[in-house]
C-alpha cells in the first residue's frame, strides 16, 4: 500500500520553497552556459535535479545551525541566503564573490550565514563537520551541523573515522548522504558493497534514516525529525537522501555510463515540476503565480551575471593575501592581508609575530625521537 504524501507546509512556506528551488535550477543552468562561454574556470559541478534535497534539508534547520557541503555547493550557498550575485561573481573569479574570487565553484563560503563552505576533496568535509560540532558541544550551545556528502564519499576513510568519533563523543552532527546513484561515473552497486546507505553508520553507533530526495516535503519532514533527535539527544544521525542528478558529474563528464532512457525516467520525477503540480492541485498557487516565480528567478540570475561581469578581478599584488606560509625561505604570518600593508620586515613587531608559524613548521618537522627538525636532504 502506498503511503500518503506528507502534508504541505503553509502557503507562504510552500511558495518560498518552490521559489528557492527554481532559483537554484535557473542559476545552475546559467552557470553551465557561462562555463561553456569560458567565463568560469576550473571544474563546475551542477546540482540540477537535486534541488529538493538541498532546500528540504536546509529549511529543516535553524539559522543558528551550520551547513557544510561538497564541491557541488552553489545551491547550498543560495538556500542559505548568499545573494546570487555574489555566488556568480565567485564562479567568475571576481573580488565580489563570496570567497573573494579565490574559491571558485568548489569553494563557496559564507560565514555570516553559517555556511561553512564547499570542499573539493571527496569526504574532506566530514572531519571538519565533526570539528564544528565539537566546538558547539564545548560551548554548550544547541547548534546542529548539517554535513552533506555524496554516495561515493561513504567509501572514504574519513566517513568511518568521523562517524565513529561523532558517535563516541556524542557530537551534534546530522550527516546526509546525497545518494544520486553514482560516484562520479560509477554506479552505486559497483562502488559500495552496502547499497542501503542509511545503514552504513549502524556499526559505528550512528542510526540511519531515509528520505525521498526528489520530494522537498518528504526531505524536510525526515530532516526535521533527524535534526530534532540530534539536537535533543546530542547524538549524530545519518540520513540517506535518494535523488538523481540530471546533468553529468561535472561539465567535463561525457555521461557514457548511463542511458538517456534512465535519465528520462528520473526526469519524470523532477522535484520542481512535481512540487509545482501538487501546489496547483491543492489550490495553493495558480499558473500565473508559477510563471511569476520562474520569471523572478530568471531576473535574479540575469542581474547576477551582470553584477559578476562588472566586478573586477583580484589585483595581482594580492596573490599572497590570506596565504598561510610554512616555508623556511619565506617568513610567513597567519592569514593576513599583506597587499595593503607595509612589507613584513617593516611592520612593528613583525619579527616576533612571524616566528610563530615558523616555530610551528619546525615542530611539525621534528622526528619521533624529538631531535632536531628535519631539513631538506636529511
Amino acid at each position: 500500500m502506498a503511503t500518503a504524501p506528507a502534508p504541505l507546509p503553509d502557503a507562504q512556506l510552500a511558495r518560498e520553497w518552490l521559489a528557492t528551488m527554481t532559483l537554484i535550477r535557473r542559476f545552475e543552468e546559467r552557470a553551465g552556459e557561462m562555463y561553456a562561454r569560458a567565463k568560469v574556470g576550473g571544474f563546475l559541478h551542477l546540482s540540477i535535479g537535486e534541488e529538493a534535497t538541498i532546500v528540504g534539508s536546509v529549511r529543516a534547520l535553524r539559522e543558528s545551525d551550520y551547513v557544510i557541503s561538497t564541491y557541488r555547493s552553489h545551491g547550498h550557498a543560495l538556500v542559505r541566503g548568499t545573494p546570487p550575485a555574489n555566488v556568480m561573481a565567485e564562479l567568475f573569479g571576481r573580488i565580489d564573490g563570496c570567497s573573494g574570487g579565490r574559491g571558485g565553484s568548489m569553494h563557496m563560503f559564507d560565514l555570516s550565514r553559517r555556511f561553512m563552505g564547499g570542499y573539493g576533496i571527496v569526504g574532506g568535509n566530514l572531519p571538519i563537520a565533526a570539528g564544528i560540532a565539537l566546538a558547539s558541544d564545548q560551548l554548550e550551545t544547541d547548534e546542529v551541523t548539517l554535513c552533506t556528502f555524496g554516495d561515493g564519499a561513504s567509501n572514504q576513510g574519513t566517513f568511518g573515522e568521523t562517524l565513529n568519533l561523532a558517535a563516541l563523543w556524542r557530537l551534534p552532527v546530522l550527516f546526509m548522504v546525497t545518494n544520486n546513484q553514482f560516484g562520479m561515473g560509477t554506479a552505486l552497486g559497483r562502488h559500495s558493497a552496502v547499497t542501503d546507505l542509511q545503514r552504513k553508520g549502524e556499526s559505528l553507533g550512528v542510526p540511519g534514516m531515509r528520505c525521498d530526495g526528489m520530494d522537498v516535503v518528504d526531505t524536510h519532514r525526515v530532516l526535521a525529525e533527524a535534526a530534532a533527535r540530534v539536537r535533543e539527544q546530542r547524538r549524530p544521525v545519518l540520513v540517506e537522501a535518494v535523488t538523481y542528478r540530471f546533468r553529468g558529474h561535472s561539465m567535463a563528464d561525457p555521461e557514457q555510463y548511463r542511458s538517456k532512457e534512465e535519465v528520462a525516467r528520473w526526469r519524470e520525477r523532477d522535484p520542481i515540476s512535481t512540487f509545482s503540480a501538487r501546489l496547483l492541485e491543492e489550490g495553493i498557487l495558480d499558473e500565473d503565480a508559477l510563471a511569476g516565480i520562474d520569471a523572478q528567478a530568471l531576473a535574479q540570475v540575469d542581474a547576477a551575471v551582470e553584477f559578476a561581469e562588472a566586478s573586477p578581478y583580484p589585483r595581482p599584488e594580492s596573490l599572497y593575501d590570506d596565504v598561510y606560509v610554512l616555508d623556511g625561505e619565506v617568513r610567513g604570518t597567519y592569514t593576513t592581508r599583506r597587499s595593503a600593508a607595509a612589507p613584513t620586515g617593516d611592520r612593528p613587531g613583525a619579527a616576533v609575530n612571524d616566528e610563530i608559524p615558523q616555530q610551528l613548521t619546525e615542530a611539525l618537522a621534528v622526528g619521533e625521537d624529538g631531535g632536531e627538525p628535519l631539513r631538506e636532504g636529511s
